[in-house]
């Protein structure tokens, strides 16, 4: 058996999670029930800020904090009434997180396409993030 690309994962989380584009997650940006996750390393929100108002989730951390059993669980993560948008640089890390918390049993998931780059290009609203 030949051996999986990091494309082909990308691809297969992709044909089992809802994309949206940038212009989907602009337009749902600041409702209640939307909650938008970075999961960019801590280096690149200092680099380049954030989506407005996004809750940062260090994606090597982020299946310990969904996970309610988790000794690293995190409250933000427990609303099932939400949809969490998961995003990175490119789309490709936030591919594969959302279909890792799918198969922890989160439900309203989705990820953006082309990331935070394609946010950048569709003017979507930017926070500096202040080292800390």
């Amino acid at each position: 058996m030949a051996n999986k690309t990091y494309k082909d994962l990308i691809e297969e989380a992709e044909a089992e999670i809802e994309t949206w584009t940038a212009e989907q997650a602009k337009a749902n940006h600041g409702k209640e029930n939307v909650k938008f996750i970075d999961l960019r390393d801590i280096r690149e929100l200092y680099r380049t800020g954030k989506i407005a108002t996004a809750f940062h989730a260090p994606r090597g951390m982020l299946e310990f904090w969904v996970c309610p059993e988790s000794p690293y669980h995190k409250d933000f993560f427990a609303d099932a009434s939400s949809t969490y948008v998961f995003y990175c640089q490119s789309g490709w890390r936030s591919a594969l997180a959302a279909k890792a918390v799918k198969e922890l049993g989160m439900e309203n998931v989705s990820h953006i396409g082309g990331g935070f780059s394609a946010w950048l290009e569709a003017d979507g609203e930017v926070e500096t993030v202040e080292k800390k």
